[in-house]
């Protein structure tokens, strides 16, 4: 039995009918690949041989009564893999657009919490003949990196691997009692105010440093100073998916042509995208959008363990600027002064804040969000996430079949109907775009405005001057 930490207990009492705090990807397969023909039966067979190599995806979560503790995860006794795999048809003509309208739909689902939290759905009929595999896992037993670990525990480096050493025997234990839960409950309760204490003393010294960066001439971007835009809204339970891809090695050429970071053209990538959308729809802010970029807090040797360890900084997408290159080195400054803020502020810190809140109070504060309508009424935290999660440069096969690409999502939160994931996989970025349906009108306008978006960027690299 683990008991879960303050950040995933929140992701988990934090959930409403419409915010839903899973993480999903696409995952692109060619079965011509395979040396044998690619079906679901082989692919739940293969998925079943390694599922103890993965732990998490055999524990179901317990509740504490009364909100006492934070909940605790416990391998599920019944737990049987067919219940979370499962095949549906694409229908015609089987392209882009009808493959995102069917993932916004099943990802507009939540996960059954009387199962392990997560499930595949395999996904035929494309019309190139590929297969998608949508991957959806809640965020508390998964974060961007570890995710990305998963990835290669569950999947091969070879079309046809040699088999995988099976498990060894195992007792499953029984599951906990009511009774056994609320005294483990009780217990953690009386700790509670001496952390609130111990966390609310650290949260006060943070709080002071952060007012420091705030007083400096050119503070860095914070929270509630994002412009209000249609993507700042009021969430619903339906969501919309779109999808786009760039060469990695160009990204890379304009990083090295402007001196800036792979990270700042993938913002500035998405920067323009969103700028387009924005002022081909009339709704282009004078002040510059503000997008939450999660940052790993995830050591070298942790990258495998279960959970969330993430921070977040805040930076600006310069969109208010029409140059493309003058919003890469403002997007680049930005994004400097907020990893300075974000490492003074030790943001392990901050979310450690998490370990001292009572999970009751965190599902109440939710639910009296969501009831109130703060979502449109309050100041926008930001005005949508980007995150960028460093997959692998070689290829990966899932039950023999080569992954061409894998399309990230990430959830949607606080009023926020946009989420940007982007992951970089052999040769390519895939970028994954999640919304909102009633705050985006065409989400593929955005994915779209990619290609331009980059374009823009490539060619100024190519004319900008050398330097030796």
């Amino acid at each position: 039995m683990q008991r879960t930490s303050g950040v995933d207990a929140a992701f988990l009492y934090g959930e409403t009918p419409n915010w839903h705090m899973h993480v999903s990807a696409v995952l692109i397969a060619d079965p011509s690949t395979s040396p044998e023909p690619w079906t679901t039966e082989r692919f739940i067979e293969r998925t079943a041989s390694r599922i103890h190599l993965a732990p998490q995806f055999r524990w179901r979560l317990v509740e504490v009564p009364f909100g006492l503790d934070r909940p605790y995860f416990v391998e599920d006794p019944d737990f049987d893999i067919h219940s979370h795999i499962r095949r549906i048809g694409l229908p015609a003509p089987g392209g882009p657009e009808q493959l995102g309208n069917l993932i916004g739909d099943l990802v507009s689902l939540k996960l059954d919490r009387r199962k392990p939290l997560w499930e595949f759905w395999i996904i035929d009929g494309l019309a190139d003949g590929h297969v998608a595999i949508l991957a959806k896992i809640h965020h508390a037993i998964i974060d961007g990196i570890s995710g990305s670990e998963l990835a290669t525990v569950l999947m091969d480096l070879e079309a046809d691997p040699p088999p995988t050493p099976p498990e060894a025997d195992r007792v499953v234990d029984a599951m906990p009692n009511q009774f056994e839960l609320f005294a483990r409950g009780a217990l953690e309760a009386f700790g509670t105010p001496y952390r609130a204490m111990r966390f609310g003393r650290g949260a006060i010294r943070q709080g002071l440093k952060f007012v420091g960066f705030q007083r400096r001439a050119a503070p860095p971007v914070a929270p509630f100073q994002a412009p209000r835009t249609s993507f700042n809204t009021e969430l619903s339970k339906h969501r919309r998916f779109a999808y786009a891809s760039v060469p990695l090695a160009d990204v890379r050429a304009v990083k090295d042509a402007f001196d800036v970071k792979v990270n700042d053209v993938v913002l500035a990538i998405c920067s323009g995208a969103l700028r387009n959308y924005l002022d081909a729809n009339g709704e282009l802010p004078d002040a510059p959008l503000v997008a939450q970029v999660p940052v790993s807090l995830r050591a070298e040797e942790d990258k495998a363990d279960v959970g969330t360890k993430v921070g977040a900084m805040f930076a600006s997408l310069a969109t208010h600027l029409h140059d493309p290159v003058e919003r890469l080195h403002a997007i680049h400054a930005s994004t400097r002064d907020a990893k300075e803020m974000q490492q003074a502020l030790a943001a392990e810190k901050i979310m450690g804040i998490t370990e001292a809140a009572p999970p009751a109070l965190i599902s109440l504060a939710a639910r009296m969000y969501t009831a109130a309508g703060l979502d449109s009424r309050t100041p926008p935290i930001m005005n949508l996430i980007i995150s960028n999660v460093p997959g692998p440069p070689f290829p990966i096969y899932c039950a023999g079949a080569k992954l061409e690409s894998i399309y990230p999502m990430g959830p949607l939160i606080y009023g926020t109907g946009v989420n940007v994931t982007v992951f970089s996989y052999q040769d390519r970025i895939d970028f994954g775009f999640m919304s909102c349906r009633e705050a985006v009108r065409d989400v593929w306008q955005i994915a779209e405005g990619v290609d331009a978006a980059f374009r823009e960027l490539a060619d100024a690299a190519r004319s900008a001057p050398t330097t030796s």
